[in-house]
């Protein structure tokens, strides 16, 4: 599927802390917690806990999440489908997009059981 601009608008629109509980609810059904969650998230945006609860409480978009945000150096590790989506196919001009679904990636993983270090990706030596 192709990413277009009204997408990518309607999602750096979307209000971060709206779809967080969702993201917790999903992890909770399947055994994972909230600290494992925002470990995922700090990781991903190179946020500390009280930015990233700011950004929650404060119902601040995906683009001013993403604003704020320093992306792993290893984000483009993070490869896949996600809502239909190869991410590493969504061109560079639908930043927000684009990393929204890296994030959701990540989140996948972690609901299906996968294990923190492979989540939390390094560079092979």
């Amino acid at each position: 599927m192709k990413v277009t601009a009204e997408k990518n608008e309607q999602v750096a629109n979307m209000v971060f802390g709206s779809i967080y509980p969702l993201y917790l609810n999903r992890l909770e059904k399947n055994g994972r917690t909230k600290d494992e969650l925002d470990q995922v998230l700090r990781w991903f945006t190179g946020l500390d806990q009280s930015a990233l609860d700011h950004i929650i409480e404060s119902k601040e978009t995906y683009r001013d999440l993403f604003e704020k945000a320093s992306i792993h150096a290893n984000a483009h590790l993070i490869k896949g489908v996600v809502c239909g989506y190869r991410i590493e196919e969504i061109e560079d001009e639908f930043e927000v997009y684009k990393k929204c679904r890296q994030m959701e990636k990540l989140i996948d993983e972690l609901a299906k059981g996968r294990k923190m270090e492979k989540i939390l990706r390094e560079e092979k030596k």
